[in-house]
This record gives structure tokens, C-alpha cells and sequence, in this order.
């Protein structure tokens, strides 16, 4: 059976949401990214030991995220005080959200029908210009589809470039 939902993709702009963070507060994820180019997480939730493992290496890079004018945002499908919990366990500094009712899941067309207990997200990750334009678009179903480190800071590369024409300080 066809879907008829349209995956984001790759030059798409991606829906200006909002949800409520690991706080509980309700956050639009334009404010969020606030000008800056992003990495958009969509993951199954703190139980995945696949979703741990990519996690440990993104806390390897919030230091350089957090220097570079780029933005990190996580979200699943697990309530607040879950993401909180699983957030401060992992030493994460960046914002997560919650998308327990679903809606922005069914929208984007991301549940992983695979796993019916849960009913997770297709652990999914996007880099976005600041508009919220998709830069790339990464299919972490199978571990080795998620992007590497040197991945994401290639496209947040490429994305400051194109967005920050004078980033390059000129030189006498």
C-alpha cells in the first residue's frame, strides 16, 4: 500500500513547530534554531541502544556546536520528564523535544512500524539552513544510515557558507 504523506526531503522546508521541551515549556523550532543553521534529531527514545550510541558521539560534539552558531534539537516520542531524565544522564546541554501525542509524527510521516510497542520515530536527523530549508536528510533505520560526526560538521559547513557570506574575515 502507497503512502500518501511526502517525506521532507532535501530542499523542502520543513513545518515552523511547536512542542513542548524536556521542561515541559512549549518551543517553536524556528526560535529555537534562531538564525543559525541546526541538526534536527528525530529518535526512538532513551531505551534504543542505537539511539545511546549516537548519542554519545553528539555529546562529543555540542562543545564545537555551541562555539560555531549552530544548534542541536532532539526530539521523540517519550513525555518530558523522560527526555529530562535521559538528557541530563547523557551530559546533553541542547534542547529536546516532546512529540508525545504524535501529531508532528504522523505529519512528517516518520513512525517506525516496526516496533508496535512503542511506536517510535524513524530514527531520522535533518541539517537545516536557518529558514528551516533541508540541507540533508539522514535515514538512521539501520545504524550506518545515521550521520557520522565529520558528516554533520561537513553540512553545517556548507550551510554557514552559503549563509554567511562574510564569514571569512578579509585580510591585510
Amino acid at each position: 500500500m502507497a503512502s500518501n504523506i511526502h517525506r521532507p526531503a532535501p530542499g523542502d522546508d520543513l513545518p515552523d513547530f511547536e512542542l513542548p521541551d524536556h521542561n515541559g515549556n512549549c518551543r517553536r523550532l524556528s526560535a529555537l534554531v534562531g538564525g543559525d543553521p541546526a541538526v534536527l534529531q528525530f529518535y526512538r527514545g532513551f531505551w534504543c541502544p542505537k539511539d545511546r550510541a549516537q548519542f554519545r558521539g553528539l555529546v562529543k560534539l555540542q562543545d564545537q556546536v555551541e562555539v560555531a552558531y549552530t544548534r542541536m534539537i532532539s526530539v521523540s516520542v517519550d513525555p518530558p520528564e523522560v527526555e529530562a531524565a535521559f538528557r541530563a544522564g547523557i551530559g546533553a546541554r541542547w534542547t529536546f523535544l516532546s512529540d508525545a501525542s504524535r501529531e508532528l509524527q504522523a505529519q512528517l510521516g516518520l513512525l517506525e512500524i516496526t516496533d508496535t510497542v512503542h511506536g517510535p520515530y524513524v530514527p531520522t536527523v535533518f541539517t537545516l539552513y536557518p529558514d528551516l530549508k533541508i540541507h540533508s536528510v539522514y535515514n538512521g533505520y539501520w545504524f550506518w544510515g545515521r550521520p557520522t560526526n565529520a558528516e554533520l560538521a561537513t553540512d553545517l559547513r556548507a550551510i554557514t557558507r552559503a549563509v554567511r557570506a562574510d564569514w571569512e574575515v578579509p585580510v591585510r
